[in-house]
Parts: structure tokens; C-alpha cells; sequence
């Protein structure tokens, strides 16, 4: 406990899932956390369930008043920030062949413009004070390609990228700038027909943990980039994907259980 004693933190996409499990934690390690999201009545929630250490504020991310707000808020009521979670985001699953420019331009305004506008507005504040973490939440999307996910993979990429720009702009200022990798979690987005997680797994068989993943076992990854235990970790990326990364990922049919078996006896 403590590890974060002392520190402002601002969590975007803290309605839910990895945000709001995110947001949690921080306050448990003794942060003062600002939540922002669209979901006013789950995030105020979350704020309220979190207790004095919290605060939810309407925030879309695409919105650059809103970030001027957010950040406003922030230095007026704490006088600093210190960590900034670049968590919200959304996924689209079209074919090529089908996909609407709508939203294609929906995808990156959220996952793409929304985190350059983050770091664009608190980049000020943390330069000024001569510190600061940026953690931006990409996907293990953003190391592979993903089928029927074109969109959403361009997005995570671009997650990745920026990350690694920022943090030699910003590193100079001692700000640092990373990159966590979210594989299969089990939220909303991450199991959107509400699979139980016995069902969730079953489709898990080529990841090496043969699971999907826990919003809190992402939210210890971050909370790590966001301590001054990582003060010399910058430009990283870190992954939270259970070795997803690692090679082709596809349902565990049971022809290709068949065919994994298969290989192992002939090893």
C-alpha cells in the first residue's frame, strides 16, 4: 500500500472495465484520482463507491474543451498532476470490404486524437513541473494484426507510436511516456455477449496462459509505469496479453486441439 501517496492522477475511460479497476487500485496505493468518461451515472458510481479519493468528471475524449476542463480541474483542485492514464477507447469489427468511413473516423477520433489531445494538454502541467507519467493503454492488436479488426489494429499502432515520439519529447522535461498491451480481458468490450469465463476461455487454447485476463491483472501492469519505481522506464511497452503476442492466435477448435496433440506426440 502507499505507492502512489501523495500523487494526482487522471484515469480516462474510468466508467468501466480496465479504467475503473484502474482508478480502484490508485486510490488503494493512495492516490487522488480523477475518472473521466460518457458513462456519467456508471463513473459517478465508481467515484462514489471509491470514496473521498475520487472524482468522476464528463469527459469525451475527442473533445479538446474537454480536456482543457479535465485538466483545469485537476491543477485547480490538487495544484498538480502526476499521472495520466490514457485508457478509453473503442472497437470496431468490420471486413474490409464492408467497412463504413464513419467509422473508421469514429475509431481513431476515440484511440487515436483523443490520446494525442491528452498528452497535448497535460504535457504543460508535467513539463512545468519537471515530472510526470503518461501511460497509454494500446492492445496486443498494437504488436500483430487482428482479422476483421482493420480499424481498431490501425488505431492500437498508432497508440504504440505516439507513445515512443512523446516520450523523446517529453523525457528531456523528466516526464516519461509508456505503452500497456491489453490482450483478451474480460470486460465489456474485451466479452461483449457476456461469456462466462469458463465459455471466455475455451477460445483461449494458443495463448500460453489458456485464459483470458482479469481488468485488475492490467491495472497492476499500469499502476508499475505510474510509481517512481519505474523512473527509469520510458518509451517501453509493456505487455499485458498473457504471451498472445507471441505468435498466431485463433480459436481452439477441436480440430486444431487435434492437431496441437498431434504435434506434441510427434515431439
Amino acid at each position: 500500500m502507499g505507492r502512489l501517496d501523495g500523487k494526482i492522477a487522471i484515469v480516462t475511460g474510468g466508467a468501466r472495465g480496465m479504467g475503473a479497476a484502474t482508478g480502484r487500485l490508485f486510490a488503494r496505493e493512495g492516490a487522488k484520482v480523477l475518472l473521466t468518461d460518457l458513462l456519467d451515472a456508471e463513473g459517478g458510481a465508481v467515484a462514489a463507491d471509491i470514496g473521498a479519493s475520487a472524482l468522476f468528471l464528463h469527459h469525451d475524449v475527442r473533445i479538446e474543451s474537454d480536456w482543457a476542463a479535465v485538466i483545469e480541474t485537476a491543477v485547480q483542485r490538487h495544484g498538480q498532476i502526476d499521472v495520466l492514464v490514457n485508457n478509453a477507447g473503442i472497437v470496431h469489427f468490420s471486413a474490409l470490404d464492408e467497412m463504413v468511413k464513419e467509422d473508421i473516423e469514429r475509431v481513431l477520433a476515440t484511440n487515436v486524437t483523443g490520446v494525442l489531445l491528452g498528452l497535448k494538454h497535460v504535457a504543460p502541467v508535467m513539463k512545468r513541473q519537471r515530472k510526470g507519467s503518461i501511460i497509454n493503454i494500446s492492445s496486443v492488436d498494437g504488436f500483430r494484426g487482428a482479422n476483421g479488426l482493420t480499424a481498431y489494429t490501425a488505431s492500437k499502432w498508432a497508440v504504440r507510436g505516439l507513445t515512443k515520439s512523446a516520450a523523446y519529447e517529453l523525457g528531456p522535461h523528466g516526464v516519461r511516456v509508456n505503452s500497456v498491451h491489453p490482450g483478451a480481458i474480460n470486460t465489456i468490450m474485451g466479452n461483449p455477449n457476456r461469456l462466462s469465463l469458463e465459455e471466455l476461455n475455451k477460445g483461449m487454447g494458443s495463448c500460453p496462459l489458456h485464459r483470458a485476463g482479469a481488468p485488475e491483472e492490467v491495472a497492476y501492469v499500469t499502476l508499475f509505469l505510474a510509481t517512481d519505481e519505474a523512473s527509469y522506464v520510458t518509451a517501453s511497452e509493456y505487455g499485458a496479453e498473457a504471451g498472445w503476442s507471441q505468435g498466431y492466435f485463433q480459436p481452439a477448435l477441436p480440430g486444431y486441439v487435434a492437431l496441437e496433440t498431434d504435434a506434441r506426440q510427434r515431439n
